[in-house]
């Protein structure tokens, strides 16, 4: 048993790392193109205001994924980190076993997460972030895979 398991957080591997982009095509096809990705799924994800693709760096997407976000809205958080930063790294994300003990035993460590309850993620999954301020500036989410059907 590895220590971030055993210490009551349950990461098991980098699910995916975000990518913030201005136009989510031109960017699906850039990856596919320049890098031999596969897009696995694109959906808009109204919650978050972003419309997303998921992108397989591999042949297989257990082995970590390229997540693309384009904003939905020129509100939405996407829009704005784009206005701030422009296109480029917005996000790490680690697949736990239970979000739930995960963030509970983050906040006993005094970390804070952006929401009381998690959200509706990528394909059904259970989200939440940690504060960039709390984690050396890094936006962090924690990701609890749907269940399969």
């Amino acid at each position: 048993m590895t220590e971030s398991i055993a210490n009551g957080i349950g990461v098991r591997r980098i699910d995916h790392v975000g990518i913030a982009v201005a136009d989510l095509d031109e960017a699906v096809e850039f990856y596919q193109r320049v890098f031999g990705m596969r897009c696995l799924q694109v959906e808009d994800n109204v919650e978050q205001g972003v419309r997303e693709a998921m992108m397989s760096v591999g042949p297989d997407p257990a082995g970590g994924c390229l997540q693309l976000l384009a904003p939905l809205t020129p509100d939405s958080v996407i829009a704005r980190f784009l206005d701030r930063h422009g296109p480029g790294l917005q996000q790490v994300a680690y697949t736990v076993d239970d979000l739930d003990a995960a963030t509970a035993e983050l906040r006993s460590r005094g970390v804070r997460l952006l929401y009381k309850e998690p959200q509706r993620g990528t394909g059904g999954a259970r989200i939440n972030f940690i504060f960039p301020k709390d984690a050396g500036g890094i936006l962090i989410e924690l990701v609890e895979p749907a269940a399969s059907a």
